[in-house]
């Protein structure tokens, strides 16, 4: 899961490093119905071009990837246009990219259309320095929680939602473990009459 091709280290604490390669734009014509939900979203949100920096066709999916100011917009769009119809958001999730300097941090959201029976992800990115995305509970309240957990795991500060605590770690955790400049070891788990210690501390594999 690693990318290790070989060696005995499959645990990933020998530092081992796969180098990940985002997409680009997609070039027209997208396919499927990847062509009608782009137009719409044009036709009906006022400075498309600024709101979205470009549309990713990648792997059978249709990734809009907007701008954080925007977001809210272009989410409130997808949802209230009779032609579009997202309806559902089905979550958000955290990615932490330390070498796309000055976008480190990507949230996705993917949405479903019940109406329709189309989905679309859409994706925005804010730095390590000023990790802050508009919530879009008001738009999608089922991301209430959602959100909590990226906050947690990750550390992207959700403006506007209504109790951005966290969810999984105690309350006083330091840092955001999903990180990916986060501590590889974790922290010692004590059995009955013994004590298993963090991985990073156990023996390496060569």
């Amino acid at each position: 899961m690693f990318g290790a091709a070989s060696g005995g280290d499959t645990s990933g604490y020998g530092r081992l490093v796969r180098r990940v390669q985002l997409p680009g734009q997609a070039e027209r014509p997208y396919g499927s119905y990847f062509d009608e939900v782009a137009d719409e979203l044009e036709h009906w949100l006022p400075g498309f071009d600024d709101a979205v920096e470009r549309v990713v066709v990648d792997r059978g999916e249709l990734t809009l990837v907007v701008r954080r100011e925007r977001l809210v917009d272009v989410m409130r769009t997808l949802r209230d246009q009779p032609s579009l119809r997202f309806e559902l958001c089905l979550g958000a999730s955290g990615v932490h990219y330390p070498e796309d300097e000055g976008r480190e941090l990507h949230v996705v959201w993917p949405l479903l259309s019940m109406t329709h029976n189309r989905r679309v992800r859409v994706e925005t990115t804010c730095p390590d320095a000023d990790p802050h995305v508009p919530s879009v509970v008001a738009v999608y309240p089922t991301d209430d929680w959602h959100e909590r957990e990226t906050w947690d795991m990750f550390g992207v500060q959700f403006d506007g939602h209504p109790a951005l605590t966290r969810i999984l770690m105690p309350d006083d955790w330091p840092g955001h473990p999903q990180r990916k400049d986060y501590p590889l070891g974790g922290i010692p788990v004590e059995f009955e009459g013994a004590e298993i210690p963090p991985p990073d501390t156990r023996r390496a594999y060569s």
